[in-house]
């Protein structure tokens, strides 16, 4: 009898819980449901012709035009080749953007030298500053160095990622230093140590900063619009923009090339979304 009533009364719990949540639930669901819309507008429309995008009502299943979309889409900005730019540029760019962020974040929280709390407010504060301030003295300099319509140009100028450094120093200062000095003790040398002690453990973190870095770079826009001047070197989102005319815009392209242009990111985040959430939260646990 005493256990019938204990289960009708945690019964009782649950229903209670769940009435008082529901706002909550219902507020999720609510933005949840918007935060698709927006993606599976863009599904739709990529498969229908432009015109059809204008009808009253709109359409909302999936239409027929998605392959006559696809083939104009590569006749116009040849779609494939600017997807291979890209994706070469972002992954150049993280790997070397990871391994600076990598060791001056441990240069920053594991070693003591004069000027370090200097140096580290110099790399906080370069977060604060907007691009559009670093356009100008930036083009000045990639111009006198001849690196106009270059992917050097588009890559080594934001290699030093501030954002990077300080979410690998976060991590780092965790580490426990009696390992590291129990490593020197038995005879390792820096690089040893930091290759086979303390980077296994920092794994989450470096999975964060390789996706954020990647993402970041896939999406750059403004720098790669200023540096690039050759079609077949744009990247997706500048040979995008390219498709914006000023009478006419092909829409169902455009909305074709963005999906095909998100998808990457979507499976990379996917894959990897648990090393991404776990590599931000444990570099933020310290200050």
């Amino acid at each position: 009898m005493s256990e019938l009533l204990q289960r009708r009364q945690s019964l009782a719990l649950r229903v209670r819980a769940g009435i008082l949540h529901s706002p909550v639930y219902l507020i999720l669901i609510v933005a949840s449901v918007l935060s698709v819309l927006p993606f599976l507008w863009m599904v739709i429309s990529s498969t229908h012709a432009t015109k059809d995008l204008f009808v009253t009502p709109l359409p909302v299943l999936p239409g027929g035009e998605l392959w006559n979309n696809l083939v104009r889409l590569q006749e116009s900005i040849n779609f494939s080749q600017v997807m291979l730019n890209s994706f070469v540029i972002a992954v150049i760019y993280t790997v070397f953007s990871a391994i600076i962020s990598i060791m001056a974040g441990y240069g920053l929280a594991k070693f003591r030298f004069r000027g370090r709390g200097v140096l580290l407010a110099v790399v906080l504060v370069t977060m604060m500053i907007p691009m559009q301030v670093l356009l100008v003295p930036l083009f000045q300099m990639m111009a006198g160095a001849g690196w106009i319509d270059s992917y050097q140009a588009v890559i080594l100028p934001f290699l030093a990622n501030a954002f990077g450094i300080f979410l690998m120093r976060q991590s780092f200062l965790d580490f426990p230093d009696t390992l590291i000095e129990a490593a020197r003790i038995d005879g390792a040398n820096e690089l040893r140590t930091f290759y086979r002690i303390v980077l296994p453990v920092a794994r989450p973190q470096i999975a964060a900063l390789i996706i954020y870095t990647f993402i970041s770079q896939w999406n750059a826009f403004i720098w790669p619009l200023l540096m690039l001047n050759t079609q077949d070197k744009y990247t997706v989102p500048v040979a995008l923009n390219t498709m914006i005319g000023l009478s006419r815009v092909d829409y169902s392209g455009l909305m074709l090339g963005s999906l095909l242009a998100t998808l990457p990111l979507m499976i990379l985040f996917l894959v990897f979304q648990k090393q991404f959430v776990s590599g931000l939260l444990g570099g933020a646990v310290k200050g």
